[in-house]
């Protein structure tokens, strides 16, 4: 059982982690002239320079050289690695395609995803009403293929992404910080060679369009790595299933950005999609508080549960 101190902490950083990424779509808009694959390059070299500055301050140095030593924890960083670099391109992708209610049915699934995922591999039980949450989200995502003939892989595959790289990163035998560092290092020879590569052919956006765009390009280094760090200090202190619930706040806000500012044209399709969604997740929701104030008071649950009160 997670102490009440130790779980207050663990929402806060990963409430603030979702309201960040919650927001980004407003960040990355402003890059929407650059490709993904390029942006994505200056998240990780911008974002390794902020993270080892870190490092050095605050003396962990020795640390990751250490870590970088060991061959188990290379082993698990590089899956997650992998799954990072996947979401952050699917991601800064749709957004700069007109995709952002994708990208939050995405975000919203995420949360049942990690359900799913600690049932599966952390030997998480499945209560009834979760269950029936991930059935509703199943058939959401059914009846949205059916309807439009294709499959909302933009939306499946974040939501699998991050489902993967929470429940790996969770389970990884290594810090916070340490670990982020390791995986946007592992992720800069190759982003610094295709730079190199873009600048020798002239084609590269860094100082060839605007004094704006360059320190946008060198500002993905905090919206980047600061939400990550504190997402990490989050699950490391938290259940997978309350990750999932907090997780609601980032998608939420992209849906309201994608309808409102964007002006994103919604069918009516997707408006009951996402109506079984935030159904399935009422549910949970429901189901979660339920459970986590039978655990705090037994007592007056037990007299709750055989009509004694």
């Amino acid at each position: 059982m997670k102490s009440q101190q130790e779980s207050l902490s663990g929402v806060a950083y990963a409430s603030a982690a979702f309201l960040i990424w919650g927001l980004s779509p407003i960040y990355w808009k402003v890059l929407h002239n650059i490709p993904a694959l390029e942006i994505i390059m200056h998240r990780t070299i911008w974002s390794f320079v902020f993270l080892l500055t870190i490092l050095v301050f605050l003396r962990q140095g020795n640390a990751f050289i250490a870590a970088v030593k060991k061959r188990r924890t290379f082993l698990v960083l590089i899956p997650t690695t992998i799954l990072l670099a996947f979401n952050w391109f699917i991601y800064i992708w749709a957004v700069n395609n007109e995709h952002i209610l994708q990208a939050s049915l995405g975000y919203f699934i995420t949360p049942l995803v990690n359900v799913l995922l600690g049932m599966i591999f952390l030997g998480e039980r499945m209560r009834p009403l979760q269950t029936v949450s991930l059935v509703l989200a199943g058939i959401s995502v059914l009846y949205l293929t059916v309807y439009y003939g294709k499959f909302p892989w933009i939306a499946i595959a974040l939501a699998l992404a991050f489902g993967f790289y929470g429940l790996i990163r969770k389970m990884a035998p290594i810090g916070s910080l340490v670990g982020l560092s390791l995986e946007i290092f592992f992720l800069s020879g190759p982003a610094l060679a295709y730079l190199i590569f873009l600048d020798s052919k002239d084609i590269g956006a860094l100082f060839h369009m605007s004094i704006k765009m360059d320190l946008f390009l060198m500002g993905t280094a905090f919206l980047t790595a600061f939400p990550l760090l504190l997402f990490t200090l989050g699950t490391r202190r938290l259940n997978l299933s309350t990750v999932g619930f907090l997780q609601y706040i980032a998608p939420s806000c992209m849906f309201l950005l994608g309808v409102f500012l964007y002006n994103e044209p919604i069918s009516s399709a997707q408006t009951l999609t996402f109506v079984l969604i935030w159904t399935a997740l009422c549910i949970y929701s429901t189901d979660s508080v339920r459970y986590y104030r039978r655990i705090k008071n037994p007592v007056s649950s037990n007299f709750s549960q055989d009509g004694s009160v």
